[in-house]
């Protein structure tokens, strides 16, 4: 009797614990799916967004280029003196001899304006590299106008009514004929990459932003990793635990939270308005980015530091090391990957920060390339917020089309970062 009652209360416990298994795998099936739909859902947005990007970026890595036949008349164009030839002239009488049916002032004008404002300097160029060609008729390339050029792209709908295109029905009649005659096409814009900033679209470029951008990281990693390594080698092997190293450490991990505009206040009111440094420069933005990035250097190198197996410090001490030959010969190494990583990962996040630069000024337009790090200058993130600002067309085109670069540097560096640390960790 005792059996069978030990018996169906043995099979009660166990159909008990097979209720409980079921219901605990259904909740880890459950949670399993939850984590997975998030994962799917998270990656269904960023896609969204990179293929948002590539759309409209995409195109301005091409630029419309019109073919013109000018006469290099020597009325015109003095050999001695090419720089102070009428090249504008030249260019609107091949524009003319292509539509010999404009006559009007008006229509002269949007003749005149299919072409690029800097076409006239492209054919004093062409000139100065063929000068055997003077008094020839010659072919040449130049850009064409940002709203030609956004047509051929497909950015605006002939179908529209004629008042509401940038573009009126004799434009594309005119268009057209170019068309037809083989003198229109499409080809890889190298101006996107070697030009500065520029009022007009078809005329702008990142290269004053790359250089500015690069001229910032280089003084930003000067500073901040020196800097933050050393700190956090003290903090971690040489400062004594009391209050104040607590109190230290507390705020450091309170900067790392800190939003990066403050630190744009701060340099604002620091390095601009009482150490008077240059406004928009390479040198005032790297001081801003380094004192941004310094705790997440500092908290990363920490971090790596105190992941040393302690058997190692045991070893150096041991041998008859010091503490500072213990630091210098057998922890920093053995650190020296997360380190590397923590500061190319602080590069990168300083390399995308806009609304610091945007307090000490960087907002200012600049056409000029930096030949400095004193010298007026822009960032990459900042030239984007202010081609995304612009209502036009083919400047929104030219901040996606930055976006895609910038977003490749900061692949590249986190790239970097992500091998470094393997190569080093295969050392050790």
């Amino acid at each position: 009797m005792n059996n069978l009652n030990n018996d169906q209360g043995r099979g009660r416990t166990i159909g008990i614990i097979k209720r409980g298994l079921k219901r605990r795998h259904r909740k880890e099936c459950l949670f399993r799916l939850f984590g997975r739909t998030a994962v799917l859902i998270s990656l269904g947005f960023l896609s969204l967004l990179f293929i948002s990007i590539v759309c409209n970026g995409y195109t301005a890595f091409q630029q419309t280029m019109v073919r013109l036949d000018v006469v290099l008349d020597t009325r015109v164009i003095d050999k001695n003196d090419l720089a102070g030839a009428n090249y504008t002239k030249l260019l609107h009488d091949s524009l003319l001899a292509v539509a010999p049916d404009v006559t009007t002032l008006s229509d002269k004008r949007k003749l005149y304006g299919l072409v690029s404002i800097n076409a006239p300097f492209l054919l004093q160029q062409f000139v100065q590299k063929h000068r055997d060609d003077l008094g020839n008729t010659v072919q040449v390339w130049v850009p064409a106008n940002a709203d030609v050029d956004m047509l051929f792209k497909g950015h605006v709908d002939v179908d529209t009514p004629e008042s509401e295109r940038r573009i009126n029905d004799r434009q594309l009649a005119w268009i057209n004929h170019l068309v037809s005659q083989k003198r229109i096409k499409k080809v890889f814009n190298t101006t996107f990459f070697t030009a500065g900033d520029s009022k007009e679209p078809e005329l702008a470029g990142i290269r004053g932003a790359v250089i500015g951008s690069f001229y910032t990281l280089v003084i930003t990693l000067i500073l901040a990793f020196p800097i933050g390594v050393s700190a956090a080698v003290y903090l971690e092997e040489f400062a004594v635990k009391n209050r104040w190293t607590h109190l230290i450490e507390m705020n450091i991990n309170n900067l790392a939270a800190v939003p990066s505009i403050v630190f744009g206040l701060l340099g604002l009111a620091v390095f601009l308005n009482f150490f008077e440094l240059p406004r928009s420069s390479p040198v005032v933005s790297g001081l801003v980015l380094t004192l941004m990035t310094l705790p997440l250097i500092i908290i990363t190198s920490r971090s790596s530091l105190s992941s040393v197996p302690e058997s190692i410090r045991e070893a150096g001490i041991g041998i008859g090391a010091s503490k500072v030959q213990l630091v210098l010969h057998h922890v920093l190494p053995r650190a020296l990957p997360g380190i590397l990583s923590g500061t190319l990962f602080s590069m990168s996040r300083a390399l995308g920060e806009a609304a610091p630069l945007l307090m000490i000024g960087m907002v200012a337009f600049i056409a000029n390339i930096p030949d400095g790090f004193t010298h007026p200058a822009t960032a990459l993130p900042v030239q984007i917020f202010l081609w995304a600002g612009n209502p036009e067309q083919a400047f929104l085109e030219k901040a996606s089309a930055a976006v895609m670069v910038l977003l490749f540097f900061l692949i590249i560096l986190n790239g970097t970062a992500v091998l470094l640390r393997k190569i080093f960790e295969k050392r050790q």
